[in-house]
């Protein structure tokens, strides 16, 4: 089945014209692909240039070069009230409607529907609550901006965007000011609101791992080089992770998607529970070796509990141990061990 492109480019090139007519191009000859439904993911390193190509995207700033078509009309095509009710665009700066109230906040989004003089009609604010519900903060209406919590505020500013009703989404870090548990609440919602209401999900993240779990499609984006666009696990698969994230002494592992200092090579055998067995792996890989299937001869590792792990050695010689704690001081002898 052929996939509806909501944002498509055309031999884009962005960056910045400079005083006497010079410009500073920060990527050429994109040709991108935005599918409907979907969260799309746009990974790279700092100053890769995510930002000025979402800010393109959305017509904060002129491309230097190409055509860029959203819902297959040319961007310059829109006028403003037509591309607000098109994209709702959400960027990384914290907002400073801090003496608002939540719900006034959210209703800004309703502003390409009524009108001069901004009145809101009873269908309005139905569809204002509906926001605050779909992203769970329905609770915190009346309360300041200023009284909530990162996670929150985001919450808020996507509520937002729902409001405008609007089938595409552009995010700039939405996750850069929030713990772990707020990124991944942010990221689930996104997902979901991709999946449920059909949202055209497009945001820039440096969090690897959730893009990968939570992505449908990826943007690599690196100075100097073609964008590699895809599934995780396509890019994953035919190594353009490893190739964009590779700096001196940082390599990515294809085999946990994680990046690492360097990657091990010493092989151990784990088998046994799959829970006890992958925390135990990472264990190993923290300290210099890789996990690999049992063999004999070599140092096997069998994983009945986390109470209960059994360590065959080369010699044959088998030691229990109680924990991974006991477990790496066990083979802390070893030369692979620092």
């Amino acid at each position: 089945m052929k996939q509806t492109a909501v944002i498509e480019t055309i031999g884009l090139s962005i960056g910045y014209r400079l005083k006497g007519g010079r410009r500073k191009v920060v990527h050429e000859a994109l040709n991108l692909r935005m599918n409907a439904h979907e969260v799309t993911c746009l990974l790279g390193l700092n100053g890769a240039g995510k930002s000025t190509l979402l800010r393109t995207l959305c017509g904060f700033q002129s491309p230097l070069q190409g055509e860029i078509r959203l819902l297959g009309k040319p961007l310059q095509g829109y006028s403003q009230t037509d591309f607000s009710l098109t994209v709702g665009v959400v960027l990384t700066e914290k907002t400073n409607a801090g003496g608002i109230t939540v719900y006034d906040l959210v209703a800004l989004g309703r502003h390409p529907y009524t009108g001069f003089f901004g009145r809101l009609r009873p269908s309005d604010h139905r569809i204002v609550e509906e926001s605050l519900e779909a992203v769970g903060i329905a609770h915190k209406r009346e309360n300041f901006v200023s009284e909530l919590s990162d996670g929150e505020r985001q919450k808020a500013m996507i509520a937002k965007a729902l409001a405008q009703q609007c089938p595409i989404i552009l995010l700039d870090e939405p996750t850069a000011f929030l713990d772990v548990t707020s990124r991944i609440e942010t990221m689930t919602l996104l997902r979901r609101l991709a999946k449920e209401q059909g949202k055209s999900i497009l945001l820039s993240t440096h969090d690897l791992d959730l893009a990968i779990q939570m992505g449908d499609r990826l943007w690599l984006q690196e100075k100097g080089r073609p964008m590699a666009c895809g599934t995780p696990e396509d890019l994953i698969l035919n190594h353009s992770f490893e190739s964009f994230f590779r700096k001196e002494g940082i390599l990515f592992d294809p085999s946990t998607g994680k990046l690492h200092t360097e990657l091990p090579t010493h092989p151990v055998g784990v088998a046994g529970d799959p829970l006890t067995a992958y925390w135990v792996g990472n264990a190993l890989v923290r300290n210099g070796y890789k996990p690999s299937a049992v063999t004999k001869g070599q140092l096997n590792i069998d994983c009945l509990s986390p109470e209960d792990i059994v360590l065959t050695h080369p010699d044959g010689q088998r030691e229990e141990v109680k924990s991974v704690d006991q477990l790496l001081v066990s083979i802390s002898h070893l030369p692979t061990i620092s």
